[in-house]
């Protein structure tokens, strides 16, 4: 029988193609995959080590298979992605249960690795993480509907509380042709839906094109039989050109749903954190893409407490959010990441402080999606089919207006056929639960 590998992807969707990777390159070595890394006879733990919250949460799944090793239900623990390409040979000497760690460089010869910690061997490898593959086949682990396409690897931004570019490295776009042939074969597979992610998507084909080239890519995957939606997620602000407005507005498929890190506005802080632009700058930005795409839900990201943030500049990030009225938002505390220059920064604010920052942000938030989900009642909306909630005793999905993982659902009920998985329905709203729509599908 085949040796069986499961796999424990943490992180971003960035991190969840890499593993799709990993699990292909296994299988075309003989290997088994299964689904539970608890039913596997080697657990690949691949792992987020963006922030504290994350590197625990890595840490923790770690610690819950070394359980099972001891209990021999495992023969071998490896730890890939981006915590082990941080952190190198401190996490073997700080997990001695793992058979091997091995750097994001190191991917092509995961079944190598695999082959060694089966002998017995403990390995660490972290070669140039230049020699992470940007092309391959996948094993798609989300839903057969709907798939995240990643058109490059690292960041050159350089913002000063993330260490993402030295764990990445470098910006590198794919070639337009490889990604628009990955994506015409998602679709011959059923994909109706794409995500289209990198660590700054609006950079893409700067390296190798000479200029952005994320309008000119859209239009290649808008041509794409078979694909419905095309969903773009992490848009630096600094790149939103005309040409991309244009694009979106102009092409049904290309959904009006920008997600839009802006992390924070206060001018100030921003400066802090190596970042451009200020208030006025930013409600500029927003008011021209509201005004060249109309209808359009804007998605943002912020972080709350970063060093040096007075009263006032987190005042000014609460007006802004109640002024600009975004129609998905998360907010999240400072994380102080070691090697980074914000966290040699004066000013660092005591963890309660930055805990009630984020809550107040997230509270006000609260209360703007749950405007804006009211604002649908009496709409009809198109909604994509995920499944049967057989506790509420409805069907639930998401609109263009909610992406996967991070945004929430549409509830409805049907008095006549039962629409399938995967599937596109009219849903008549009709109330809200929450900040989530509810109504019911028309025949």
């Amino acid at each position: 029988m085949p040796t069986r590998i499961g796999m424990v992807s943490l992180g971003c969707a960035k991190n969840q193609v890499d593993a799709e990777m990993l699990l292909f390159t296994l299988r075309e070595a003989g290997y088994r995959i299964v689904n539970e890394a608890s039913l596997a006879d080697v657990a690949i733990v691949n792992t987020c080590g963006f922030i504290e919250q994350a590197k625990q949460e890595s840490i923790d799944e770690i610690l819950e298979l070394a359980q099972l090793k001891k209990e021999g239900k495992l023969k071998a623990i490896i730890v890939t992605g981006c915590l082990a390409e941080r952190y190198g040979e401190e996490v073997m000497k700080e997990l001695y249960e793992v058979d091997a760690v091995v750097g994001i460089g190191d991917n092509a010869n995961i079944a190598r690795t695999v082959e060694a910690a089966l002998r017995g061997e403990k390995k660490t490898a972290f070669p140039d993480k230049l020699c992470l593959p940007l092309e391959g086949g996948r094993i798609q682990s989300t839903p057969f509907y709907s798939a995240y396409l990643k058109i490059s690897e690292g960041c050159d931004n350089r913002c000063s509380y993330c260490a993402i570019p030295s764990i990445r490295g470098r910006f590198r776009s794919r070639k337009t042709d490889a990604i628009v042939e990955e994506a015409k074969e998602l679709a011959q597979r059923g994909v109706r839906e794409l995500v289209v992610i990198a660590q700054d998507t609006t950079r893409y084909g700067e390296d190798i094109y000479g200029k952005p080239s994320l309008d000119r890519l859209l239009k290649e995957l808008a041509k794409i039989e078979g694909i419905k939606w095309i969903r773009l997620l992490y848009c630096y602000p600094d790149r939103i050109t005309d040409d991309l407005l244009d694009v979106i507005a102009e092409n049904d498929k290309i959904l009006n749903y920008i997600d839009i890190p802006l992390q924070h506005c206060s001018a100030g802080v921003l400066k802090a954190m190596n970042r451009r632009g200020d208030r006025a700058w930013l409600e500029a930005l927003i008011k021209k893409i509201r005004d060249r795409i109309p209808g359009v839900v804007l998605r943002t990201t912020l972080i709350a407490g970063f060093p040096g943030e007075s009263e006032s500049d987190f005042e000014e990030l609460s007006d802004f959010v109640n002024k600009m009225k975004f129609e998905r938002l998360g907010c999240f505390a400072y994380s102080r990441e070691e090697g980074t220059p914000a966290a040699l920064m004066d000013g660092q604010l005591d963890e309660d402080v930055k805990l009630r920052r984020q809550d107040i942000i997230m509270e006000q938030q609260q209360r703007i999606m749950y405007d804006y989900s009211q604002s649908l009642i009496g709409s009809a909306i198109e909604v994509l089919v995920e499944g049967y909630d057989r506790y509420a005793e409805c069907y639930y999905g998401r609109s263009a207006a909610d992406s996967p993982d991070v945004d929430g659902k549409v509830f409805f009920t049907t008095d006549g056929r039962k629409p399938r998985e995967g599937e596109f329905v009219t849903v008549r709203i009709d109330d809200c639960l929450g900040c989530d729509p509810i109504g019911t599908m028309e025949q």
